[in-house]
């Protein structure tokens, strides 16, 4: 079987990953007069509406590689991690059958998980429950499906944030359809070396997985400076203009970090500016602090730092693809 290289580019929020899928997929095109295609898998960047708090490439380096997944839908049309898989699996077979280097970039850990080793066995919901549920969820919240979870899947209930309102529903629906608990499902497959991406769902891929880090504290100024940055460059003007346009500030990719604060600032829950940016770099440490516990678990992975490293991560990758 002829494999198809696959290069991974992991790791935590701000880090270095878009501008080291550039420098990557450059190398390639200019040494071995290869095309390269960066295949998003950050799972706010697939959402027009949102650019500053999301660090988006620009439409500068956008121009500069095909790059797929940034920027194809609304955030008033939420986009899956079943979503994900499907589109992202067509784009790469795709891109494979005409001999392209694919460059997975992004830090959205289980989006990556799920494309690389496959999702739960979940049946859809039919389209009469799932109705019922809409409106249950619009006219009164996430409550009904909280209490559904806690006496029919409590170990659901207990491992899962009541703020994450989308896998509360989504296992509340699996046990709609099958009377079976979710929980169970994840057990089976954890089982199945859920950190092991040699077993993995793509057998004709050959995989090369970049993870980048920087230490705490050398990392820790880059956030404050990014989160200022993003202050600077009119992230709560963002924000305004979002819910001058009519949405109303509960869609799932508006309560994200950076975003989320902003909504508390002009509710007047958050007292001022300064405030704003203590909380956002909180925020995003948390964020990274758990990606980092994710991605660490991973293997095989080549693990850089993703600043100084630059030149020897470009290096082996050339080796890797030669």
């Amino acid at each position: 079987m002829q494999t198809q290289p696959t290069i991974i580019i992991s790791g935590p929020t701000a880090t270095n990953k878009t501008q080291m899928s550039l420098k990557i997929a450059t190398a390639i095109k200019d040494q071995l007069n290869l095309s390269a295609v960066i295949v998003n898998f950050d799972s706010l960047l697939f959402y027009q509406e949102l650019s500053i708090g999301t660090a988006k490439p620009n439409p500068t380096e956008l121009a500069l590689h095909p790059h797929e997944l940034i920027n194809i839908k609304s955030i008033s049309t939420p986009f899956n991690t079943a979503d994900f898989v499907k589109a992202a699996n067509g784009i790469i077979t795709k891109h494979h059958q005409n001999h392209r280097v694919i460059i997975l970039v992004g830090g959205s850990s289980f989006y990556l998980r799920a494309l690389i080793k496959g999702m739960y066995d979940s049946p859809q919901i039919s389209p009469q429950q799932k109705k019922i549920n809409e409106s249950e969820y619009k006219q009164n919240g996430i409550s009904f499906f909280i209490d559904y979870l806690k006496q029919n899947d409590l170990e659901s209930y207990q491992n899962l944030h009541h703020n994450d309102h989308y896998r509360i529903i989504r296992a509340v629906e699996h046990h709609m359809m099958t009377k079976a608990k979710l929980s169970d499902q994840k057990k089976t497959f954890d089982h199945n070396s859920p950190y092991d991406f040699c077993i993995n769902q793509h057998p004709d891929w050959n995989i090369f997985n970049i993870y980048l880090d920087i230490p705490k504290i050398e990392h820790q100024e880059i956030i404050r400076k990014r989160v200022n940055a993003m202050l600077e460059n009119h992230l709560i003007e963002e924000v305004q203009n979002l819910l001058q346009q009519g949405f109303t500030g509960k869609e799932k990719p508006i309560n994200s970090v950076g975003y989320k604060e902003v909504l508390e600032y002009l509710s007047g829950k958050i007292k001022d500016q300064d405030e704003l940016a203590q909380k956002i770099i909180i925020s995003t440490r948390q964020l990274a602090k758990a990606q980092r516990t994710f991605f660490k678990k991973v293997t095989p992975k080549n693990s850089y730092h993703g600043i100084n490293d630059e030149k020897k991560i470009i290096a082996d990758v050339l080796a890797f693809l030669d």
